[in-house]
């Protein structure tokens, strides 16, 4: 299945998700909404609440919770993007300005902190202690990976272990937390809401793994940000951390003076830095990773029927990774 079909599949709670985003953003402070508004309405490709509303499908749901669900997840994912975008300095985003580069990093930290305390006005409104809990776990530990990944910047000595920990909390811990409580919606038993949980940590943890590739190996104007980018923040990624380890001494010096001036207006050679890893097989190594990470998101699907929603599910996998963008 491809993209199109997938939604096409949910076509009817994809738009009751975009009505209830649209509902719950509405606020009395002007400045709130004009915030929230612009970056809900940049775009993106909403993955993280497609997943909540196919794996409720896929369980067999049939009530309509699992939308407000699916829009509580895009309000926390969106306030981490808010957050992200002010500790990272960044001013392009899927292809458009920031808001922090539009209405300053004070409105951007203070709209995501709305955007986090009206995600949980919504979950008490689900009305299920399970999902509060979920949620709320999830939340702690993506701030504290995110934590952990600015203590990796600057750092060149960061390890495969450490990039991995910082990636699976800060990005596949919301994928996991929203498929978990896809199945926690549908009553399923243990065994279901597990492998559902273990599907999203997978799927996550390959979607990040081919933006690090991205970085290196995407074109710029599909992607929406410049190439580098990571790079240029001193954040040592997969793919420069393999070739840490695996290229030559005269490479190892340029990266770990790349990593260590990461985000002090350093000028950094992309192209030398880019060849270099792709000569030492970093990109392949971390996009092999991720093809792994992505089989392993599909086998868990396993304990699942086999519907068009559990399909759809598998067929995901398969995007996240051949994408390119």
């Amino acid at each position: 299945m491809q993209l199109e079909d997938i939604r096409d599949l949910v076509r009817e709670d994809l738009q009751a998700l975009d009505r209830t985003i649209l509902d719950r953003l509405a606020s009395d402070v002007v400045l709130v909404n004009q915030v929230a508004n612009y970056i809900i309405a940049g775009g993106g490709k909403r993955l993280r609440p497609l997943l909540v509303v196919l794996g409720a499908r896929a369980c067999g749901y049939e009530g309509g919770r699992h939308v407000e669900a699916a829009a509580i997840v895009e309000f926390i994912h969106t306030a981490t993007l808010l957050h992200d975008d002010v500790v990272d300095s960044s001013e392009l985003r899927r292809g458009k300005d920031t808001a922090n580069s539009v209405f300053g990093n004070e409105a951007s930290v203070l709209v995501g902190d709305f955007l986090y305390s009206r995600a949980f006005q919504m979950i008490t409104q689900v009305g299920r202690d399970r999902v509060l809990e979920t949620l709320a776990n999830a939340t702690n530990v993506i701030a504290e990976g995110e934590v952990l990944q600015l203590m990796n910047c600057g750092d060149p000595d960061t390890t495969e272990e450490r990039y991995l920990d910082v990636i699976r909390r800060k990005t596949a811990m919301l994928f996991e937390a929203g498929t978990r409580i896809a199945a926690i919606l549908a009553d399923q038993p243990k065994e279901i809401e597990d492998a559902l949980a273990e599907y999203g940590q997978r799927l996550g943890v390959a979607f990040q793994l081919v933006d690090d590739v991205l970085d290196y190996r995407g074109d710029a104007d599909e992607m929406g940000k410049n190439m580098g980018d990571d790079l240029a923040e001193g954040k040592p990624t997969l793919p420069l951390i393999y070739t840490m380890h695996n290229g030559d001494d005269g490479v190892r010096g340029v990266i770990r003076k790349a990593i260590e001036n990461g985000g002090d207006g350093v000028d950094v050679d992309v192209e030398q830095i880019t060849a270099a890893i792709g000569a030492s097989g970093g990109l392949d190594y971390a996009y092999e990773m991720a093809e792994k990470e992505a089989a392993a998101a599909v086998e868990a699907l396993s304990v699942l029927p086999d519907t068009p929603f559990r399909t759809a599910l598998e067929s995901l996998t398969r995007i996240a990774v051949e994408r390119s963008s």
